[in-house]
C-alpha cells in the first residue's frame, strides 16, 4: 500500500511540475465607478485586453465610487488596480483631505485621457454661472469620488459653500435620473465626453451645461497646477449649442506599489500594443497614446511601467 501511494505521488508531482503543465494563474482587479460613467466600461476595456494578451493573468473590473474611494482600496490591498483622477492620487499621496494619512503603496503606470467638469443644468432653472447654484438643488458627488474631491477644491475659488446650496451627494447615474425627475435644480459630473448618463439625460429633457469663468478658470489652474483649462465642444450633447469652457483632469490607471515590475510592465506592455481592441470600448479610449501616456503624471511612476516607457525612449518624471 506504501509504494502504491509513493507511486501516485510521483505521478501528480510529475504532472504538476512536466513542461507544459499549466501554470496557476494571477487574478487581478480594477475598481473603476459608477455603471453611468466612463470608468466602468473602460475598466471592462481593460480588464478583457490584459486578460487576453498577458498569459496567465485574468483581470476583472469592478464598479465602485471612483477615485477616493479607489485608492482607499489600493491603500488596503483590495484591488490591485484602479482608475483615478490625477489630482486626487495627488492628495492622496500627501495626506491631504480627504485622506486621514499618506497613501505609500500608490503608484502610477499610465495617464489615459482629460476628464471634465460637467456642471448639467436644464435650460429651465435658469442658471447660467457658478454663482448662480447658490440657493439652487445641487448634487455634488458621490461620497469618496472624484467629483466631491475636485468640487473641495473648486467652490471655495468660486466663492460657495456647501450651505449656500441644498447639496445631495449623488452618482452620475442618480444625478441625471432626480435632474430629469426636476428633483434637483443642477449636478456636477466629472468624466470623460460624452458621458452616457448625461447623454440619456438630454434625450429625455432640455439640459444645458454651466460655462466657467475665465477668472475662475484662471484662479483654479494657478492654485491647482494638476487642473487644465478646457472646453466642451458645442453640440456634445443635444441641445447644448454653445463651447462650454470649464476645467478638467487626468484619468490615470493606478496600481498597488507591491505589484512585480515584471507584472506591471506586462500590463503596460499589453495596453500600449493593443489600442486597436481598446478604441472601440468608448470614445474617450481613442484618446488614450503612448505619447501622452505620463502627460499629468502627479505621483511616482511604477517601476515596471517606467521600465517599458524607457524602452520606448519617453522620459520618465521623477516625484
Amino acid at each position: 500500500m506504501k509504494k502504491t501511494l509513493m507511486a501516485l505521488l510521483a505521478v501528480v508531482l510529475l504532472s504538476v511540475c512536466a513542461p507544459g503543465a499549466e501554470a496557476a494563474k494571477t487574478f487581478l482587479s480594477i475598481a473603476t465607478g459608477g455603471v453611468a460613467g466612463v470608468y466602468y466600461p473602460l475598466g471592462g476595456g481593460l480588464a478583457q485586453v490584459l486578460s487576453n494578451h498577458i498569459p496567465d493573468v485574468e483581470v476583472t473590473a469592478e464598479a465602485s465610487n471612483a477615485s477616493a474611494a479607489n485608492i482607499n482600496l489600493i491603500a488596503e490591498h483590495e484591488v490591485t488596480l484602479a482608475l483615478i483622477q490625477n489630482d486626487v492620487a495627488f492628495k492622496a499621496v500627501r495626506g491631504d483631505k480627504p485622506f486621514k494619512a499618506p497613501v505609500a503603496n500608490l503608484r502610477i503606470i499610465a495617464s489615459l485621457y482629460p476628464e471634465h467638469v460637467q456642471c448639467v443644468t436644464t435650460k429651465a432653472s435658469g442658471i447660467k454661472t457658478v454663482d448662480d447654484l447658490k440657493g439652487k438643488r445641487v448634487s455634488v458627488g458621490a461620497p469618496g469620488s472624484g467629483v466631491a474631491d475636485s468640487l473641495s477644491a473648486i467652490l471655495p475659488i468660486a466663492g460657495i459653500k456647501y450651505s449656500d446650496m441644498k447639496t445631495d451627494f449623488l452618482d452620475f447615474a442618480n444625478t441625471a435620473s432626480r435632474i430629469q425627475d426636476d428633483q434637483l435644480d443642477a449636478g456636477f459630473v466629472l468624466a470623460g465626453y460624452p458621458t452616457a448618463a448625461v447623454m440619456a439625460l438630454a434625450a429625455q429633457k432640455e439640459i444645458d451645461l454651466v460655462a466657467f469663468s475665465d477668472e475662475l478658470l484662471n484662479n483654479l489652474v494657478a492654485k491647482y497646477p494638476y487642473f487644465t483649462k478646457d472646453v466642451i465642444p458645442a453640440g456634445t450633447y443635444t441641445g447644448v449649442t454653445h463651447d462650454t469652457p470649464t476645467p478638467a483632469v487626468m484619468a490615470v490607471l493606478a496600481c498597488d506599489a507591491e505589484l512585480s515590475q515584471d507584472l506591471v510592465y506586462n500590463i503596460t506592455k499589453a495596453i500600449f500594443e493593443n489600442l486597436e481592441e481598446l478604441r472601440p470600448v468608448h470614445d474617450k479610449a481613442k484618446l488614450i497614446t503612448l505619447e501622452k501616456a505620463l502627460e499629468g503624471a502627479s505621483i511616482t511612476i511604477h517601476s515596471g511601467a517606467a521600465k517599458y516607457y524607457t524602452e520606448k525612449g519617453l522620459k520618465v518624471p521623477t516625484f
